[in-house]
């Protein structure tokens, strides 16, 4: 919403600062100070302003403006052109509050004159201090979108204006800066408290990053960009501006880089420090065995992918690999052959999924190998008894089972696992960290007696493809290997988009494959009717289905709410075929292999994010029959949601999907981000601004090789600010 106070804010040339010599831990302290004792805000304004996350002067000075508008060129009011934002000066002829009876309400009319025309100015809230501001004969500045008015006359409805001197217009030409703000809170408000901050604490922004960096990367000072990007100066390239690429937003978008750079290369260079187990290099043993069995010959990206994490588990140093691939790339395959070289060496294997039903597929299809090449294999999942669990972890304790697959079991039932030497994830996504530490941690219970092992190698799995920036900054602590290749024989799934008119005919081909003795998903997004939300929901279109379009099919339902032995029991029916449709929430997104289910059908599709679509997807087109993803459409009227599901109808690769996921939707919603620790920038944007992403992390990477641990003079402001900004979430507790 515009501002209506006739609020501007002061020219840029009123801040001025000087280099501050105020140490980084007191500037840091100071910009702590709670907003609410800024000047004119207060304890009311501070709890409004804490719903957008502005809880410090900090925090305030980071609430960077959306947009600039242009405001340096004040035009005559014969000049004035429809459906753009101008703005004009002009003496207040006229002043008159109405009352329309057909609205209810008051509205105040007003027209502006400058001798080469008239311009009508109309309120339609007519709030107190609007009406007070105005008066006849006062000469305003006014700005706004021009409309077509009463007969041949312009106007402008709720024009955002400010009283002023006869001829004093050009001293008033500026960018004016828009913020998102809070409802209830003028914008003229908000650039009023960002003045007070910038003169009261502007000069402790330092970032105190190494001048030989901002050297080379040709980087103006953290304060003055900040001055710059809030108060830009009348010259400014108000097209730079609107971009995020100025050099004062360049200059905050790489120290935001810089310092979680620095932070996740701390971090890896602490795991690289630990002690790891060199598995030996083998030429024969069960890993050669295992491929002589397999019946397909391994892809190029699967070959070498493995030789990266041979490679790693030669190495002295603990392995962290994430393996990222799409459904049907050939995950598991690498992942239990690298489970095999740890076994092969005398250790134990352990692979963790996020479902008993995925834990029990993999455990179904590599128990045959696992038997064929003479080792004892187990799976703990919380559905065992307290006899069969408890039994399974005194094996896997006493070194009597090599390969375990389990859930959330394995980290939450006592189990220890001394001979521990991989660590496999599935779907690690669905994992927080401190559960991929809890795995990792499950080799260091020991007798006291008997020394302690080094660290397990381990190496994580994701169906869901990042983007090479998002990447960076999700496991900028881990190497990554991209299984870029699909398997021959792989047939994409067809996807076609259908609007609400087409459900039917849509509906009629999900029979039609039914009938061919296939199997069929239908996805929505709700559980159940919301009073809210005019969606389709999954328990009464269940019963729906059920009594009409397909009464002649076994219907089966599964939802998020209901309890997880209900829910496993009914996905199992659908695999062995005795549910032939499957209702579902999202719950069936991930780890579900059906090789006779060739249709997915995605109701209300606009609602659904890109990466959750292709996940979706990925639950057809796992056999040898030809599948078909549909997705439905009931709201066009989002350009973003239509964009997505026509970038789905024409894109199967995952990574391209993914891309366009994180330019659509930011790094935020996707994967999760805000769960794993890693917030939104307040700034930057990992698509727009890769180039920079990767000037970033070179930088922050020489700079550790020269400094590991940050310990040297130039490194201590340093590390105090990465402490302030970074140490909790990348738990780097041995900084500071």
């Amino acid at each position: 919403m515009k501002d209506e106070t006739s609020s501007f804010h002061p020219p840029a040339s009123s801040f001025e600062y000087t280099p501050t010599q105020v140490s980084p831990r007191d500037c840091l302290y100071a910009l702590q100070t709670p907003v609410r004792f800024l000047k004119g805000v207060g304890p009311k304004r501070a709890a409004q302003l804490e719903g957008l996350g502005i809880k410090t002067v900090e925090d305030l000075l980071y609430h960077l403006p959306f947009r600039y508008e242009d405001r340096r060129h004040i035009k005559k009011i014969h000049q004035a052109t429809i459906g753009k934002e101008e703005s004009f000066v002009g003496k207040l002829i006229t002043l008159e509050k109405r009352y329309i009876p057909k609205m209810r309400r008051q509205i105040l009319t007003g027209s502006l004159a400058d001798g080469t025309g008239s311009l009508g100015l109309i309120w339609y809230r007519v709030r107190p201090y609007v009406a007070q501001s105005l008066a006849r004969g006062q000469t305003l500045l006014v700005h706004g979108k021009v409309e077509r008015g009463m007969g041949a006359q312009k106007r402008i409805v709720h024009p955002e204006f400010e009283a002023i001197e006869p001829g004093a217009e050009e001293e008033k030409e500026h960018i004016l800066p828009i913020y998102l703000k809070p409802g209830g809170i003028p914008l003229g408000a908000i650039r009023r408290w960002l003045d007070q901050a910038l003169l009261q604490y502007g000069s402790l922004l330092a970032s105190f990053l190494p001048e030989s960096i901002a050297r080379r990367q040709g980087l103006m000072d953290l304060c003055r960009a900040m001055k710059e990007v809030h108060r830009p100066e009348k010259t400014a390239d108000i097209t730079a501006l609107n971009q995020f690429s100025s050099r004062a937003h360049r200059a905050i978008i790489f120290d935001e880089f810089f310092y979680l750079q620095l932070g996740l290369g701390l971090r890896r260079k602490g795991r690289a420090a630990l002690e790891g187990i060199s598995f030996a290099k083998k030429g024969s043993g069960l890993t050669y065995e295992m491929q002589g069995m397999l019946s397909f010959s391994l892809t190029g990206a699967q070959q070498r992918i493995l030789g990266e994490i041979y490679q790693d588990m030669e190495s002295s140093r603990p392995m962290q690999r994430l393996i990222q691939g799409d459904v049907g790339s050939g995950k598991t395959i690498v992942a239990w052959l690298a489970a095999l070289r740890a076994i092969e060496n005398g250790f134990q294997a352990v692979w963790m999924a996020p479902t008993e039903l995925l834990a029990e597929q993999h455990y179904r299809n590599l128990k045959g190998f696992a038997d064929r090449l003479a080792l004892s294999s187990a799976m703990l999942t919380g559905s065992l008894s307290s006899k069969e669990k408890k039994e399974t972890a005194r094996q896997i304790e006493q070194g009597e089972i090599s390969f375990v697959v389990g859930t959330h079991a394995l980290i939450q039932e006592g189990v220890q696992v001394p001979g521990m030497g991989l660590g496999i994830i599935d779907e690690q996504h669905r994992f927080g960290v401190l559960q991929r530490m809890a795995l990792q941690g499950l080799s260091h219970w020991r007798p006291a007696s008997v020394p302690p092992l080094p660290q397990p190698d381990m190496l994580l799995m994701s169906a869901t493809p990042i983007p090479r920036s998002l990447a960076m900054v999700l496991y900028g602590d881990m190497e990554v290997s991209s299984l870029d290749e699909m398997p021959p024989g792989r047939t994409p799934v067809r996807t076609r988009l259908f609007g609400e008119e087409g459900r039917n005919r849509m509906y009629e081909l999900v029979r039609e494959e039914l009938r061919r003795g296939h199997q069929a998903y239908v996805v929505y997004p709700l559980v159940e009717a919301s009073e809210q939300l005019q969606l389709r929901d999954a328990t009464r279109m269940a019963e729906e289905f059920s009594q009409g379009l397909f009464r002649e099919f076994r219907l089966g339902l599964v939802h998020g709410r209901m309890g997880s032995e209900e829910r496993e029991q009914v996905m199992r029916r659908f695999q062995g075929g005795e549910v032939e449709i499957l209702v579902a929430t999202t719950v069936i997104e991930v780890g579900i292999d059906i090789p006779n289910a060739t249709v997915m059908v995605v109701e209300h599709a606009e609602r659904f994010g890109l990466s959750q679509l292709h996940q979706l997807r990925g639950r057809v087109g796992r056999g040898k029959d030809p599948s078909h993803c549909y997705l439905v459409c009931y709201d066009g009227s989002s350009p973003d949601g239509l964009r997505r599901l026509q970038i789905m109808e024409r894109e199967n690769d995952g990574f391209k999907i993914a891309e366009a996921d994180l330019a659509l939707r930011g790094p935020g919603e996707l994967l999760g981000t805000r769960q794993s620790g890693l917030a939104d920038f307040r700034l930057a944007n990992l698509v727009r601004d890769s180039r920079l992403l990767l000037e970033a992390r070179k930088e922050a990477l020489a700079w550790l090789a020269e400094d590991p641990a940050l310990t040297g003079k130039q490194s201590r402001a340093l590390r105090q600010i990465l402490k302030r900004r970074w140490g909790g979430r990348l738990e780097l507790g041995g900084i500071g």
